[in-house]
This record gives structure tokens, sequence and C-alpha cells, in this order.
């Protein structure tokens, strides 16, 4: 009994060796700030901004997108890939318990030096179980780096998840945007419709000449050519909406004009803090923890493996015996393997895992720069784009003001219908100009958020079709 206890005391303390490091996270160099400079708000990461905008159809379409986007949702179906993964590298830790039952009838050669009796049933159940004892730490290694890899691929959903309010978001205040240049199109389109009739009537009544009708009709017939390309680029902005939406090309209902999106503050977030919060740096570490935890798995080759073998079970002919004390069976065994000559098999795993930890740093430490790459240019995307804007706001009220003195000018007689038409084509372009500054300056902003992560995917994620769970719970 004695020897018994210290052979299992052995098997646990063996049981605890592990043969690779356990995994460190690497020194990252992070910046203490962003280059750029800015007013920024505190916790705004933590928030539904896209909310902040004040629309309630950028709402419902962001809920939409969340309960029925394809791409969301197969990032949901490889997750759960990954968790059945999981389960079945954990569930080797554990003694494997099985069971059989047979019954066959028989009948023995009556010629042989025993003749057999007349035919006989056979009656048979065993309970079976198998064990692999973990001395090495190969499953503790293969089932961590399948933990990892289910959290790379959670991370990876969260990917998905990030990209896609950011793109309906995006792709909607687009669209409000090609709405407002359509409106400033037909503006235009209207007011040199009306020119070209005056003019017209002024020709035919011989007080202004044929280049004069000529040039208005140029001007009239430039702005109506910009409307179908600008109605083309909606349509196509719409079947990008609707695929988001995961649904077939479909009209996209609207909220407020661009003018009346109140858009959310820029949000204050150290470098550091992206580490932690975007979620395609988190799957490209949890990346890196697999792969060192693979080379453990690798490593463990090198050793014996043992495993234990039990069985209890019956066996009898007699079918009133089959839970007779007499009838039971039982067996118990132990197997060891362990590798002599290789001929470089279990190097060559050893060398291959280790190269790809290597590559799963590089990958990270990749992933952290282009993240703080990515906030970077969003940050001075909006901040520098804002400051375009005011001056292109200011030249669009001074241009309005040229336009309105140019009309009176010539109605005065004091200048050409040239100076009035040179005019209004300026304001027009500046107008087209404005809005999509403004347009680019609102999804600038949208980037930011994107870029920056943070627990407003937490929020988002409450909305999806998946019920939110612990991973390793569930």
């Amino acid at each position: 009994m004695r020897k018994l206890l210290y052979a299992g005391i052995a098997v646990t303390f063996l049981s605890g060796c592990v043969i690779s490091p356990d995994y460190q996270r690497p020194v990252i160099d992070t910046p203490a700030n962003w280059t750029v400079s800015y007013e920024a708000a505190a916790g705004m990461t933590d928030t539904a901004w896209w909310k902040q905008f004040g629309d309630p159809v950028l709402d419902k379409l962001i809920a939409t997108a969340l309960t029925d986007n394809l791409d969301l949702k197969a990032a949901t179906a490889r997750v759960d890939q990954y968790l059945g993964q999981w389960r079945t590298t954990r569930s080797e830790a554990f003694p494997q318990i099985g069971a059989s039952a047979s019954l066959s009838r028989q009948q023995d050669t009556k010629t042989g030096l025993s003749p057999g009796g007349p035919p006989y049933s056979v009656y048979g159940g065993n309970l079976n179980a198998s064990w692999e004892i973990d001395l090495w730490g190969r499953i503790r290694r293969a089932t961590e780096a399948a933990q990892a890899e289910l959290m790379a691929s959670e991370a990876g959903r969260r990917t998905v998840l990030l990209t896609l309010v950011s793109n309906v978001a995006g792709n909607y205040i687009i669209l409000r945007g090609l709405d407002r240049q359509l409106e400033i199109a037909r503006e235009t389109e209207r007011a040199y419709a009306e020119s070209l009739r005056i003019f017209r009537l002024r020709h035919a009544h011989g007080t202004v000449s044929q280049l004069e009708v000529s040039q208005v009709e140029s001007e009239y017939e430039s702005a109506r050519q910009a409307i179908p390309t600008i109605e083309g680029q909606i349509g196509r902005q719409e079947h990008l909406l609707a695929l988001l939406l995961g649904h077939n090309p479909e009209t996209i209902l609207r909220g407020r004009s661009i003018d009346r999106l109140t858009p959310p503050p820029i949000p204050e977030e150290l470098p550091s803090q992206l580490l932690e919060q975007r979620p395609d740096i988190i799957a490209a570490e949890q990346a890196l923890v697999a792969a060192n935890a693979r080379i453990g798995v690798a490593k463990a080759l090198y050793y014996p493996s043992i495993s234990l073998t039990g069985a209890l079970g019956i066996a009898t002919i007699h079918s009133d015996k089959i839970f007779n004390d007499d009838s039971g069976t039982w067996g118990i065994g132990g197997d060891l393997l362990a590798p002599i000559f290789t001929f470089g098999n279990i190097e060559g795993q050893v060398m291959t895992a280790e190269a790809a930890q290597r590559e799963a740093l590089y990958n990270y430490r990749q992933a952290i720069i282009s993240g703080f790459r990515e906030v970077e240019d969003a940050l001075i995307a909006t901040t520098k784009g804002r400051e375009s804007l005011n001056f292109k706001e200011r030249r669009v009220k001074a241009l309005a003001t040229y336009t309105n003195l140019a009309k009176e000018q010539y109605d005065a007689g004091t200048t050409s219908y040239l100076q009035v038409l040179d005019a209004n084509r300026s304001l027009f372009a500046s107008q087209l100009d404005y809005v999509e500054s403004q347009t680019a300056v609102l999804v600038s902003l949208v980037d930011v958020y994107r870029t920056m992560g943070g627990g407003w995917l937490e929020i988002a994620d409450l909305e999806t079709a998946r019920e939110p769970a612990d991973l390793i719970q569930k």
C-alpha cells in the first residue's frame, strides 16, 4: 500500500513538470502620448459613440447590422469551431471512459479433438478506462495553445464587429454627404434652367446675343451632367450599406441631414491602452501565446509517454448469471512509449514550432505599430480636416457674396454675364468640395473610434444575435 502511495505521489509530482517556459508578454516600446494635439473627452471609447450623432436611423441601421450581418455570423461560427477544438484538446487530460456490451451465438466444431456440444450464447460487457499521464506537460501546453487560439478567434470576431459598426456609420455618413451634394446639384441645375429660360426670351427680343445664350446653356448642361453621376454614387452606396446589413440591394432609409449630424468628441486614450482595447492586437498576442505553447508540445515528444488502461466487466454463457460475482472480469495495465531514433523528426517539429513563435512575435509587434499608426492617421485626418473645413466654409460664403455682387453688377449693366457664370461655376464647385470635406471629417472621426477600440465593443456585442458568455465556461 505504501509503494502505491509513493508511486501516486511521484506521478503527481512528475505531472507538474513542464519542459517549456511560460508565456511572458514581450516588452513593447509604447509612446507616452500621441503626436497630434487635440481637445479630447475622457471615457468616450466606453460609450455607444455612434448614438452621439443623434440620428435614430443610423442607430437602427447599426442594430440591424449587428443581428443580420453575415460576416459577423460567420465569425461567430469560427469561434464555435475553436471552442470545439479546445474542448477536444482539454479532454485528453482526463481519463477516457467507455462501455461495451456483446451478445453472440456460436457453435463449436464437432469434428475436432474436443468435439463441441450444442450451440450456446456468450454474454459480455466491459467498462474501459484509459489515461495518458501528462508527465511533461504536452497535453497542458496543447490545451493552452487551443485556449489561446480560441481567444484569438473571439478577438477576430470582435475585429469583425468593430469594422462592421464603423463601416455602417462611415458609409451612412458618406450616403448623407452624397444626398447633400445631389441637393446642391439640383438647386444649381434649377437656377441655370431659369437663367437659360430668361436668356432665351431675351435673345428672342434681341437684347442678348446667341453667344451669351450658349454660355448659359453650357453651364446648365454642366450642372445637369453632375446629377446622374451623383445619383449613381448614391445607388452604389445604398447597395454597400444593404450588404453590411446582410440584405439584398435595397433603398436605405434616411434620417438627419449631414449638416444636422452631431459629431461625437474625440476620445482621450493613451497609446498603451491600445494593447488591451484593439481586438486585432489582442488576437495577435493570443496567436503568440499559442505559438509559445506549441513549442512545449513539440519538445515533449523527446520524452516517453505513459498511459494507464483498465477494464472491468463480465463474461458468461449463462444468461441467468450475468450479474453473478463469478462472471466478473477485470484487467489493469500500462504502456510506455519512448522515442529512440527519429532521424530528425522531433527536431524538425521543434524547429517549426520555434520559427512559428518568432513569426507570431513579429506579427504581434507589427500589429501594435500598425495600430499606433492608424490612430495617428485618424487623429491627424480629423484635426487637420476640421481646420481645412473651416477655410472651405469661409470660401463658400465669400463665393456666395461674390456671386450675388456679380449678378447685381450685371443687372446694373456694369459687367458681362461671363463674370456671373464664372462666379456660379466657382460657387457650385466650392459647395460640392465643402460637403465632400465635411463628409471626410465625420468619417475620419469614426475612424478614430475604430482604431482606438475600447469598451464600446462590449456595448455593441450586447446587440448581436449571440448571447454574451464566458467562452471557457461555455
